[in-house]
């Protein structure tokens, strides 16, 4: 099988069930908007690669989990309406991540004003990602009726919540450091 098929050539793609439409559609938008997100997490993770701390593993699992969840949203928003979704967002896995951010939240100090996406290249990264997600969000959002799972912007919402946390936890556990906004410049 080869990787290019041609057809796109002419600024068309297929929807999952085979429906084609333009490339610059909102749908296409939002799964390819997840599909970045997922390439700049693993761009975030691929910077930990030297580092180590006590719980390292357990945060690459939980990362990657969360990597293969933001692959099945992109198909879900891959299928259009009134077709079967083969996998779907569920209330658990956006309490896993409300879980997940508590966990690494309650290590953190608390935040008395807004800060720079900064610090650990990783945390920056996490930081892109965040900004990413929002995106995508954004896209989903305004899919409106044509969205088969509402818990698709849910899950895309806290998404975006756990990596801004992500980005702390790995600025702490590895000493970067967090630059607060200055306010008066």
């Amino acid at each position: 099988m080869r990787i290019y098929t041609r057809s796109g050539d002419k600024g068309q793609t297929s929807l999952i069930y085979g429906n084609r439409v333009a490339k610059n559609d909102i749908r296409v938008e939002a799964y390819g908007t997840c599909d970045e997100a997922n390439s700049t997490i693993g761009l975030a993770l691929s910077h930990l690669t030297k580092e180590d701390w006590a719980d390292k593993e357990s945060f690459l699992e939980s990362m990657q989990r969360i990597q293969t969840i933001l692959f099945h949203v992109g198909a879900e928003l891959a299928t259009p309406k009134g077709k079967e979704v083969k996998w779907q967002v569920k209330k658990e896995h956006i309490e896993e991540l409300e879980q997940q951010i508590d966990k690494w939240d309650e290590d953190l100090m608390p935040l008395k004003n807004f800060i720079l996406p900064s610090g650990h290249s990783a945390s920056a990264g996490l930081h892109l990602a965040r900004t990413v997600v929002r995106r995508a969000e954004r896209s989903a959002v305004a899919l409106e009726e044509e969205l088969v799972n509402p818990l698709v912007v849910s899950y895309l919402n806290r998404l975006s919540d756990l990596l801004f946390v992500a980005a702390r936890y790995v600025n702490q556990q590895l000493g970067g450091k967090e630059t607060p906004l200055d306010p008066d410049v």
